[in-house]
């Protein structure tokens, strides 16, 4: 079949609409109508070249180039075709994006750590998670999908283990907003952080990941939750979302963190910035007192070997630092109770949606994220 799509033909281009061709599934992956894609900051990266492997990995990696790519991983649509042996959705179901696979059987699935997937290894590998080969197309030329997902084209071929169905009553640009920045960014605080009523958390970068953090870290009982942007319009989003403190730096918040908690500083700093440059640790690690936690969220450029941290302080204020990558939430279990506490009321997703977008303005979502003006764009398909 035949579908609109948002392809990226190389770094600091930008996106163009193209018509593609989809082949049929085939064993153990399903077609999907997208009907709603989040512009997740990780897309940007790709055109950014933060999250394009060196060209001289190519090879190593199997590839003769790593474009042409149809963006998106945050996404929600409709099942209308499944293959051989799909078995946990079926046509008509609606379904979340799952940008991390869950094949239920590896070492790190079975453990509880389906973030961790093996079948993940292949994120930026051409051709599909089940055997390698190509479903999509542009004039015969084989085109690769972000996470293995594409959410930025109207239809797309993926992998069941890459789709969760959810409740049909939920809407779908929040089921989108579900399948990555906010679990991210939710996980990042209430899961890896591990924050417990109490504590003192710092958020630094309020996009679509770090308002989340400030969310979690408030349904985890923080007492204060300390969220730090450059970009006043975010500073104001962060007080709706259970922020107690806003300040346009870390530099700013510094003798602040200081003075609120009598010179112990935070228990958990959640790094959620555009990009994360390592010598940003420097004031992050800072802004943690003994014993704290730092959290490590935001994307990286993948050639950044370097971080500024004191490690005296490290080993001698018992400080931790720890990565994550979708929060450390296991997606089958956890953004169906995301979106539970939705429903409940407990968790705001609406309002996290700044403004919507067809695909033919995709260029605008991003120019409009790069302003500082958007906490999350959503292209809503007709």
């Amino acid at each position: 079949m035949k579908s609109r799509a948002a392809v990226l033909w190389g770094v600091n281009q930008e996106w163009k609409i193209e018509e593609i061709d989809i082949d049929p599934p085939k064993a153990g992956e399903v077609l999907v109508n997208w009907k709603a894609a989040g512009l997740c900051h990780s897309d940007e990266h790709l055109v950014t070249g933060d999250m394009v492997p060196p060209a001289e990995y190519w090879p190593l990696m199997g590839i003769e180039d790593f474009f042409p790519i149809i963006g998106g991983h945050e996404g929600a649509g409709v099942v209308v075709e499944v293959g051989p042996g799909v078995t946990s959705v079926a046509v008509g179901d609606h379904v979340s994006a799952s940008f991390v696979p869950s094949c239920g059987r590896c070492r790190y699935c079975s453990t509880g750590r389906q973030n961790l997937c093996d079948a993940g290894a292949g994120t930026f590998v051409g051709g599909m998670i089940t055997d390698g080969t190509h479903r999509h197309f542009i004039n015969g030329k084989p085109v690769t999908l972000m996470a293995k997902v594409g959410s930025f084209s109207e239809f797309a071929c993926v992998a069941e283990n890459s789709l969760i169905k959810v409740e049909s009553d939920y809407p779908l640009e929040c089921v989108a907003l579900v399948s990555c920045g906010v679990a991210t960014g939710w996980g990042s605080a209430a899961n890896r952080a591990g924050i417990v009523p109490g504590d003192t958390v710092v958020v630094v970068g309020i996009g679509g990941i770090g308002i989340n953090a400030v969310q979690g870290a408030k349904m985890s009982g923080a007492r204060r939750v300390i969220a730090i942007d450059p970009v006043e319009f975010k500073r104001e989003k962060a007080m709706e979302f259970g922020a107690t403190h806003t300040f346009a730096s870390m530099e700013e918040a510094m003798p602040a963190v200081g003075e609120l908690t009598w010179g112990q500083m935070a228990d958990k700093v959640i790094m959620t910035p555009g990009v994360m440059y390592g010598d940003m640790m420097a004031m992050g690690t800072a802004l943690a007192g003994k014993g704290s936690t730092i959290v490590v969220t935001a994307v990286a450029p993948m050639s950044q070997t370097e971080s500024s941290v004191n490690l005296f302080e490290l080993a001698m204020w018992n400080k931790e630092i720890k990565g994550t990558i979708f929060g450390s939430l296991n997606p089958r279990a956890d953004i169906p109770r995301l979106l539970g506490m939705y429903r409940d009321g407990q968790l705001k997703l609406d309002e996290l949606i700044t403004k919507r977008y067809t695909l033919d303005e995709i260029n605008e979502g991003y120019r409009a994220m790069r302003d500082g003006e958007n906490i999350r764009g959503v292209i809503i398909y007709a």
